[in-house]
């Protein structure tokens, strides 16, 4: 069963393709489904591959084939979904916004980081994840580190979590960063500042505070989310 928007999306292109021959740019989607983001558009495609209504096409731009449709599409060119329930959907909230409002982005996925005993810091993109736009709150840009450790446990952040970063080389008492040790060395920790000191800061009591001189440590940015599978 497909979702509303997975069946808006593949109705666009459904017409389109019998209109003009050839489907709409993910522009075009974007905006006949009232996205903020193209990696929206992404997602539902894929979901719709996955399910077997489209098929990309390899090394061709715009190339989506549609192998079939449901009987919603078929039968009622106006588009009338099947109704799962007959019971009145709840009351929304007045401060709630809807999903689809809520956009998305696509971050990529620096490698990990030591919230433990330091790693060599890892630069080069392994794969790219996506989140909710409001998550990353106003400009900047952002990266996502996997989490490798338990010292940070106490603040809500464990083993295997992704931390999402805001690039930035400066920090507040406080904030917990990205901090890179010597030149190579990268950890996730808290960061005081006392005069020419900074202390990095764990969040579990099996580990100690590294006080370090000014000059051996760079914030190469802040947390500001974190992504938890379980």
């Amino acid at each position: 069963m497909l979702t509303r928007k997975q069946l808006e999306l593949l109705k666009f292109i459904h017409d389109r393709l019998e209109r003009d021959g050839v489907p709409p740019s993910f522009d075009e989607m974007k905006d006949a489904l009232g996205l903020r983001s193209k990696s929206g558009i992404h997602r539902l495609i894929t979901a719709l591959e996955e399910r077997g209504f489209i098929r990309r096409l390899p090394h061709r731009a715009r190339a989506l084939e549609v192998l079939r449709v449901p009987e919603a599409i078929e039968a009622d060119r106006g588009f009338s979904p099947r109704v799962v329930s007959d019971r009145p959907a709840p009351a929304r909230p007045a401060e709630a916004r809807p999903v689809a409002a809520t956009g998305v982005e696509t971050l990529p996925l620096m490698g990990r980081i030591a919230a433990g005993v330091p790693i060599e810091a890892i630069s080069e993109v392994e794969s790219h994840v996506s989140v909710p736009e409001d998550l990353l709150g106003r400009g900047g840009r952002h990266y996502a580190l996997e989490v490798r450790g338990d010292s940070m446990i106490e603040a809500g952040i464990n083993d295997g979590d992704i931390v999402i970063i805001r690039e930035q080389n400066t920090a507040e008492n406080g904030d917990i960063v990205v901090a890179m040790v010597e030149g190579y060395e990268a950890t996730l920790k808290r960061f005081r500042k006392n005069g020419n000191s900074i202390a990095l800061e764990p969040a579990n009591p099996a580990y100690e505070t590294r006080i370090l001189p000014v000059d051996q440590v760079e914030i190469q940015g802040r947390l500001v989310g974190l992504i938890r599978t379980y």
